[in-house]
């Protein structure tokens, strides 16, 4: 089946100027770049763009610009859903879709605390689906504040109804992977894993693309992954290989050294964020992005990738 959902997608970060505010004419120049890097489409509001610390005005603003500056080449995608309440977010939901995103991204963690069930949670996604009848919904595993991974049942029922176009996975599990596969064949419904390790494996079995962190360093080099995993599986294997020893660097200091790696490669920013303290990007962090610059480059060479 021909999905709508494929290929390799950024998380986009935020940019912020020197004094705490978005910056969109870097946002304007970040769309351009992903799309030039190869991007299939953004998740353009969502955990890498510090949505738990932006205004619901500055969540629109920055989903509208990316829209604007995108001008139809792309898939755009945003959440905002961050509220605890769940009329709120029912409210910010409807928002987020009146900007006229592809798909506006539900969080699972926000649609059950964390002492509450699967019924709590299959009752308020419902809710949801019934009170925004028309809009578009994909839905992320977004392991903050807490990871919620969907029942096999909700992803099941949702594949098979039309509710959900895609998700986002954050099991890092062959195992639920391979599973999940085989719950949403024959269906519409695109499987994205935001996880580096087991992203080949999982492409083997059956899904869709790629969703991450690291598609802000080198996108092209998970694109070119993925273009040619089938027919060139042992280069593949290497290229993932570097891939996942490189996402360590997720666990470091992130955001701010994504926007160091920009800073490095052409896409000139501010340090600021809003989730993390500049300070973090000490200069051991900073001989890090450097050499992962330096491999990147190394790479891109033997792959026939222009940089």
């Amino acid at each position: 089946m021909n999905k709508a959902y494929f290929g390799c997608w950024p998380t986009m970060i935020t940019p912020f100027t020197e004094d705490n505010k978005v910056d969109f004419s870097v946002v304007r120049a970040l769309v351009d770049w992903y799309i030039a890097h190869g991007a299939d489409g953004i998740f353009s509001v969502c955990q890498s763009s510090e949505m738990f610390f932006l205004s619901e005005q500055e969540k629109l603003d920055i989903a509208k610009a990316v829209i604007d500056a995108n001008a139809g080449r792309i898939k755009i995608i945003a959440s905002g859903h961050t509220s605890d309440d769940h009329g709120k977010q029912i409210e910010e939901l409807g928002a987020m879709a009146q900007t006229g995103v592809d798909a506006v991204v539900l969080v699972s963690n926000r649609m059950a605390k964390q002492d509450e069930g699967s019924e709590v949670f299959k009752r308020n996604a419902e809710d949801i689906f019934r009170q925004l009848p028309g809009v578009v919904f994909g839905l992320y595993e977004c392991p903050y504040p807490y990871l919620r991974l969907l029942s096999d049942e909700f992803l099941a029922d949702c594949a098979k109804t039309g509710k959900l176009v895609f998700l986002k996975d954050v099991s890092c599990s062959n195992e639920i992977e391979k599973r999940r596969v085989s719950l949403v064949k024959g269906t519409s419904l695109s499987l994205f894993n935001a996880n580096t390790s087991t992203l080949l494996d999982s492409w083997i079995e059956g899904y869709d693309g790629y969703n991450g962190v690291m598609a802000n360093f080198h996108i092209d080099i998970y694109k070119w992954m993925f273009n040619h995993f089938k027919s060139e599986p042992e280069l593949a294997r290497e290229v993932s290989d570097f891939l996942t020893v490189a996402a360590v660097c997720e666990a470091r200091c992130y955001p701010v050294n994504a926007k160091f790696h920009y800073q490095l490669t052409g896409v000139p920013m501010s340090l600021v964020t809003r989730s993390k303290s500049v300070g973090l990007l000490n200069e051991n962090s900073r001989h890090e992005i450097e050499s992962l610059v330096r491999m990147e480059k190394s790479l891109r060479a033997k792959l026939g990738l222009r940089g």
